[in-house]
Parts: structure tokens; C-alpha cells; sequence
């Protein structure tokens, strides 16, 4: 008994050395963007998202006499000052950009967008419409700006963007940063622009990623957070515990038998 006691022990120690140096991580590994000698030289402006096919748009045309925009808004002049304003959302209209990266407008026909930031979209709107309306404005936004976070996150999940303008941090962050078994150093991003996806790899630990062309996201970007050797030997670990476990007491019965 005492042998079986000394070899139980022994093979407690040495899961233990197993599972603590497992567990361990290095500063380097750990910690974002650390300090270098990198130049950040990236801005928001180079990487505004463009409008491309299959987008959803909601589009609202305003003016300073509000009957002149009726045949342009012909579901929001449905409202009436009794709605609340998520109904009043729902009620705008919405345009999906067509396979030839046109929308199709009342009065003005196809007008072709694909390929234009949000603003320059809105600035050529407001051109065709002022041979209708003086001084038209124009309202646009996304409605699909959608990312999505996989993987080793606290929160894996699809979010729905407010605004176009959001960076790769920003976006773990919805999704609760990233857990202790996340590789920092290797996070991939899928981008699909034109119907042909890419794939690209970021270091979250190092300050080039700031001037990546990645950093800033695009509508359904996917954003994928891969496991660190520790959580896949775990995972490994947890699907084989009853056959371990097995093995384990044949061993100590094998010893119990031989030491008598």
C-alpha cells in the first residue's frame, strides 16, 4: 500500500508540473500592442468601408418643405408624430444594392453606388436629387454592418454595427475580449469584398497591427480568435478522461497484484 501511495503521489506531482506549466503564459504573449519602433502612419480615412453588392441601405431625403420628398420617402411619409421611434426606423425605406452595384430610387431610376464610401454615396444622391428638390439632404446608413467574433472570446457572438467606423479591438471588446487561451499573436480576419473572401492574420501583440489594412473593419468581417496548445490538449484531455481514468486503476490493480 505504501508503494501504490508513493506512485499515486508521484503521479500527482507530475500532473501538476503538467497542468501549471500548461497554464503559464509570458508577458510577450500576453499584452497588446507592445512598444516598438514601429511609426503609426494608418488613419481611418484610407480604410473607410465602400459600399458593395447586397448591402442594405436606409435612405431618407430631407427638405425644407417636407411634401416635396413624398415620392422619394414613400414609407416614411407613412409616419405619423403617434409613432414611437423604433417604429419610425422600421418604417424607413430600405435599398439593396443589386448585382450591378446599383439601388433603385422613385423618380431618379438606377443609380450606381457600389464601390463608394457611405458619404460620397450620400453626396451623389444629393446631386441627382437637386434637379427635383433644392437643396435635398440625405440620410444613409448600413443596415447590414455586421461582424461576427469566433473562438477563444468571452462572448462569441454577431453584432450589429451602429456605424461603419469600428477597429478589430473594438470589436473583441463587444465580444468580451478575448479569454487566457487565446492566441493573441495569431487572430484571423475574413473579409469578403465583391463576392471573393480573403483571408488575413493579425498580431495583436505587436503595434504594426495599427497600420494593418485590417485594423479597421468592414461589413460581415469575421473574426476568428484560435485556441493555444494548453486549451487543445485540455480539450483532448476532457474527451479521453474515462478511458484515462480506466487505464489508471488497471495500472494500480497491476501493482497492487505485483507488490503483495
Amino acid at each position: 500500500m505504501r508503494l501504490i501511495s508513493k506512485y499515486g503521489l508521484a503521479l500527482a506531482t507530475f500532473i501538476g508540473f503538467l497542468v501549471f506549466f500548461s497554464s503559464c503564459g509570458s508577458r510577450k504573449s500576453m499584452v497588446y500592442l507592445q512598444p516598438d519602433s514601429t511609426q503609426i502612419n494608418t488613419s481611418y480615412q484610407q480604410y473607410i468601408p465602400k459600399i458593395q453588392k447586397n448591402d442594405i441601405l436606409t435612405i431618407v431625403v430631407s427638405a425644407a418643405d417636407p411634401k416635396v420628398t413624398a415620392p422619394f420617402n414613400p414609407i416614411s411619409s407613412m409616419t405619423t408624430s403617434n409613432l414611437n421611434q423604433s417604429v419610425d426606423l422600421a418604417l424607413r425605406p430600405t435599398y439593396t444594392v443589386d448585382d450591378d452595384g446599383n439601388i433603385t430610387l422613385p423618380m431618379l431610376g438606377d443609380v450606381h453606388i457600389a464601390g463608394l464610401t457611405r458619404l460620397e454615396a450620400i453626396e451623389k444622391l444629393r446631386n441627382e436629387l437637386s434637379q427635383y428638390i433644392k437643396d435635398p439632404g440625405v440620410n444613409m446608413n448600413f443596415n447590414n454592418f455586421r461582424i461576427s467574433v469566433l473562438g477563444e472570446v468571452a462572448r462569441p457572438g454577431s453584432f450589429i454595427i451602429p456605424t461603419e467606423r469600428i477597429t478589430i479591438l473594438e470589436a473583441l471588446g463587444m465580444a468580451g475580449d478575448l479569454t487566457i487561451r487565446g492566441v493573441r499573436q495569431h487572430v484571423t480576419l475574413i473579409r469578403e469584398v465583391n463576392g471573393e473572401k480573403t483571408i488575413n492574420h493579425l498580431d495583436l501583440t505587436k503595434q504594426e497591427t495599427l497600420n494593418s489594412p485590417y485594423y479597421y473593419l468592414a461589413q460581415n468581417d469575421v473574426i476568428y480568435v484560435e485556441p493555444n496548445k494548453a486549451q487543445i490538449n485540455n480539450s483532448k484531455l476532457g474527451a479521453n478522461t474515462n478511458i484515462i481514468i480506466s487505464i489508471a486503476g488497471l495500472l494500480i490493480t497491476v501493482i497492487s497484484v505485483l507488490t503483495r
